[in-house]
This record gives C-alpha cells, sequence and structure tokens, in this order.
C-alpha cells in the first residue's frame, strides 16, 4: 500500500484559512496568497466572558479559551487588513460550550481524563465553524489551517489493507491524515476524528516544515507572531478551579490498592491518572494516582510499578470512511499525544454481562506495558504512518 498526499492549494483557488493569531496559521494566510490563492482568513470566537480575571493582572492571552481572544482577533484583522485579505469572525460560542466545555467538566466529573483539543477539532474547528463559514455564504475549494500534519489518500481501497473486500465501505479510498515532515510538532493525533468526508476539502500547507523553518519564514517576512510564545492548550491553571466552580466539589477518600484509608480529596475532577503532586498524602515512596472511582468517590494511589498496563479497551471508535475491518491486525498506537507509537494488536472485544460501551469497543493489546492509561483519553492507530483509526480509551487493563 503507498500513500499520496493530496495536493495542495494552486494560484486561483479559494481558501479559507482557520486563523488564530498564532505563528502557524498567519504564514499560512501569508504563503497561500503568494502562491495565488484566493484567500480568506476567519477565526473562530470562543469566549464567552465566565471567567473572572485574576487580581495580579494576568490574562488567559495565549490560550485557547479566554479573554486574550480579542487581542488574538484584533491582531488577525489587522493583519489581514495589511495584506488585503478579506476577514470575518465566526461565533462558536455555544457548540463550544455543548460539545467542549460541558463536556470537559462530565467527564473529569466521571472519573476520566478527557482531551478537549480532539473534541474541539472534530466538533468545532472542523465542525461548527466550517457550518458558520458556509452561513456566511464563503465558496472555497479549500479550508486550511497551521496544524502540523497531512492528508493522504491510498493507492488501492481501504479494506485491502485487511484482505477484506466485502464490508461496507471496504471498496473506498478515503482522505486520511498522516504524520507530518516534522514528528516533533506532529498533529495528526488531535485530528483523528475528523470525518473522511471533512478531509475532502481540509489542506494543511505546513504539513513538510519544520517548526524552525515556519520560524525562519515568518521571520523573513516580518510577521508578527513569530516573536510570540507559541499557545498553550484549553487552559491554564488556576483558571481550571473556576470553570468547575458551577458546582461544589464533593469531597472523598482517597484510599491505596489495598482499600487502606490515606487520606481526603477534595473533588475526583481536580485529579488524573499518573498525578503525583498536589495529593496530600505523607508516604516514604513516591505515589501516584492508578485509579478515580466515580461511583465510590474514592482516589487511588500506587506506586510507580503499579501504573503499567498491558492493554487497553477502546470505544466510540472512528474509522477512515467508516469503515470497521471486523477482525484483529497490528498497528502502532498512541494513547496520548506526548508518547511515542507503540506497536499492538486491535482485535474486536466481547463485553461481559455487566459492561457498557459506546459503539464497538476493541481490545488494545501493547507489545510492552504502557504507564499511565487514561479513561477518556484518545487513542490513536497508525498503519505505515496513516491513522487507521481513533477511539477512546474506556478501560485501562493491568498486566495479563
Amino acid at each position: 500500500m503507498t500513500y499520496k498526499e493530496l495536493e495542495q492549494p494552486k494560484a486561483g483557488d479559494r481558501v479559507v484559512v482557520g486563523m488564530s493569531g498564532g505563528v502557524d496559521s498567519t504564514l499560512t494566510v501569508l504563503l497561500l496568497k503568494e502562491r495565488g490563492c484566493i484567500v480568506t482568513g476567519v477565526t473562530m470566537s470562543l469566549w464567552k466572558g465566565d471567567l473572572d480575571m485574576p487580581s495580579d493582572g494576568r490574562i488567559l492571552h495565549d490560550s485557547c479559551y479566554g479573554p486574550g481572544e480579542e487581542t488574538d482577533i484584533a491582531e488577525c484583522r489587522a493583519f489581514c487588513q495589511a495584506n488585503d485579505i478579506p476577514y470575518f469572525v465566526v461565533d462558536v460560542k455555544e457548540a463550544y460550550q455543548k460539545e467542549v466545555l460541558d463536556y470537559f467538566k462530565a467527564e473529569y466529573r466521571a472519573g476520566r481524563t478527557p482531551n478537549p483539543c480532539v473534541r474541539c477539532n472534530r466538533f468545532i474547528k472542523f465542525g461548527a465553524l466550517l457550518a458558520g463559514i458556509k452561513n456566511l455564504g464563503l465558496e472555497y475549494d479549500y479550508f486550511c489551517t497551521g496544524h502540523y500534519a497531512k492528508v493522504v489518500r491510498a493507492s488501492e481501497p481501504v479494506g485491502s489493507l485487511y484482505g477484506i473486500s466485502s464490508l461496507p465501505h471496504a471498496d473506498e479510498t478515503p482522505a486520511q491524515i498522516a504524520f507530518s515532515s516534522d514528528r516533533a510538532k506532529d498533529q495528526s493525533y488531535f485530528l483523528c476524528r475528523i470525518p473522511s468526508a471533512v478531509l475532502e476539502k481540509v489542506r494543511f500547507p505546513l504539513s513538510s516544515y519544520t517548526k524552525q523553518e515556519v520560524f525562519r519564514m515568518a521571520r523573513e517576512r516580518s510577521i508578527a507572531a513569530a516573536e510570540r510564545e507559541e499557545s498553550q492548550d484549553f487552559i491554564p491553571e488556576p483558571f481550571l478551579e473556576q470553570l468547575f466552580s458551577d458546582r461544589p466539589s464533593v469531597p472523598g477518600d482517597i484510599i491505596d490498592l489495598d482499600g487502606n484509608v490515606l487520606g481526603r480529596h477534595r473533588g475526583i475532577e481536580h485529579y488524573t491518572i499518573g498525578q503525583r503532586r498536589g495529593l496530600g498524602v505523607s508516604s516514604s515512596q513516591p505515589l501516584y494516582v492508578a485509579n478515580i472511582d466515580a461511583v465510590r468517590n474514592v482516589v487511588v494511589l500506587a506506586h510507580e510499578s503499579d501504573l503499567y498496563c498491558s492493554a487497553l479497551i477502546a470505544e466510540d471508535i472512528v474509522w477512515p470512511a467508516d469503515f470497521d475491518p471486523n477482525c484483529a491486525f497490528e498497528a502502532l498506537v498512541k494513547i496520548r499525544l506526548a508518547s511515542k507509537p507503540v506497536s499492538a494488536r486491535l482485535e474486536p472485544y466481547a463485553p461481559k454481562s455487566e459492561e457498557e460501551f459506546t459503539g464497538k469497543p476493541y481490545l488494545v493489546t501493547f507489545s510492552e506495558p504502557q504507564r499511565a492509561v487514561a479513561p477518556g483519553q484518545s487513542v490513536v492507530f497508525y498503519r505505515e504512518g496513516v491513522t487507521a483509526g481513533g477511539g477512546i480509551i474506556a478501560k485501562a487493563i493491568g498486566n495479563l
């Protein structure tokens, strides 16, 4: 199987670029204009003004959600005006509240660790924003962003990778996400849930550049964003505390693997798998969060060696062209953005009588145990450097 990156926009193509105010999206706009594309810039407005400004004057300028959005929009508008580029702001506040903020809080309160960026890409950047662009009457050949990833197409139908031709969609050759040239900045993990149909008109013009090259090209063009610090993800501390202030936290016990009470937690939404700091428990050896049990409202601590899992069960899986191979296969998997891909065996999982999952679950068995597998996080499958699917971690399984 071979894969070819889909053609990038060319002179005369109508291109809408999602702009954040950062160096990546700003350079993308300018590169496309230099290429002769008919470029329009758009920025999505998320901020509802519902987090209080801290008394020391700090603002959330470099996060996805915060009052710094006003400055970002002003900078994007000024840049587009200076370069004779039409510019629009698309209000997606309500969709963001429902699909990202409410989801984020609900998942943490259920003892899971969600990934808001994966959720945002699926439902907001490549969902509500595109719907808003359509409502504005903007026609385009391509929608581009400054992500580091590639959109590719296989030389053969998706089913042939598994030796399958009889299942639904097996004969399709969908657009798929692949690793970018700069593996250190690769964002394919974040983009794993974008439907193949949406990807047909999506392109990432920075796919073949390294971050260093991007900064160099931006400075050569005197792009002010090249001197900014890179954006933080979502919402930094201490504003997460405010996000959860809509409902009182419910304290409970902190226990060890044997059920011994070690202390009290201040609410399970304040803890994540693998966490070590801020536990408020004294011990002769370092302890980490190994499990969060929402039903019993307990946080379970364990030693480093107890954090390793041999397998996981993935649910709510998305597949290229909606083709579920329904068979066992080998792949590389990532369980978080910062983790290296590890080889694993994937196979359909038959739920036990007491188990419930979203969609058809798959058992993912690692070639070597992985640390701090966190339910709620995304797990992405790669074959030949291309995303072959992605799901949500439903359950971590210890050493078998």
